[in-house]
């Protein structure tokens, strides 16, 4: 197998892996469609105000485990067919967030990203998670809201790795994976355009509230 073929059964094994719609197999194990309930997503916030903060949580850790083997693993076996490890990391990270947010099983409809994009980073660049999940988990704690908290960890990815670059240089990133952070803040900030509009006109509902959340 040369290089280019490589590169094809990456973007379509991670993108394919990417799309396993964890959220939607715990609804349906709890007897319901999460498409119906509550936010209509089949993320983690959506099922765990469905089904329970415990599933919540699994939801979450399985969306990112999905997100993280794939980039690992696949990209670990880049250079045996010749491949650039740096490209086969940033193209794996790229389909299997866009598997999530695209998902196929569901007709091309998925969820926002986050604990898929974070679990695929920390494959990448893991010091960066680790500064963006403090963020959100001090942004979560002040102002309650989930969807900003995860906006603000989003933003705070692509960032966190420059300073790492600066003041961390064994753990550097190269450009090409500063893009793609960027690129992957940008799609998770888009995903929560109807987030940010409901904080602009006060209709956000706080984490623990019993209005639905997305």
């Amino acid at each position: 197998m040369g290089p280019n073929s490589y590169y094809s059964l990456i973007g379509i094994t991670a993108y394919l892996l990417g799309g396993i719609p964890f959220g939607w197999i715990i609804g349906k194990a709890h007897g319901f469609d999460v498409r119906d309930k509550g936010s209509g997503n089949i993320g983690a916030t959506n099922v765990g105000r469905t089904c329970g903060k415990r599933w919540g949580i699994i939801c979450f850790l399985l969306d990112a485990a999905k997100g993280y083997l794939p980039v690992f693993f696949l990209a670990k076996y880049a250079a045996t067919y010749e491949a650039n490890t740096e490209m086969a990391l940033i193209l794996a990270a790229l389909a299997t967030v866009l598997g999530h947010v695209f998902c196929p099983y569901l007709k091309f409809k998925g969820g926002k990203g986050v604990a898929t994009s974070a679990g695929a980073i920390l494959a990448v660049a893991p010091y960066s998670v680790l500064l963006a999940f403090i963020c959100w988990g001090l942004v979560l704690a002040i102002f309650k809201y989930v969807g900003l908290a995860s906006v603000v960890a989003a933003i705070t990815l692509p960032f966190s790795a420059l300073l790492m670059n600066h003041y961390v240089p064994k753990s550097a990133v190269g450009r090409p994976i500063l893009i793609m952070l960027f690129v992957l803040a940008a799609l998770a900030v888009y995903r929560h355009k109807s987030n940010l509009k409901r904080l602009l006109d006060g209709s956000e509902p706080k984490i623990g509230s019993k209005k639905k959340e997305v």
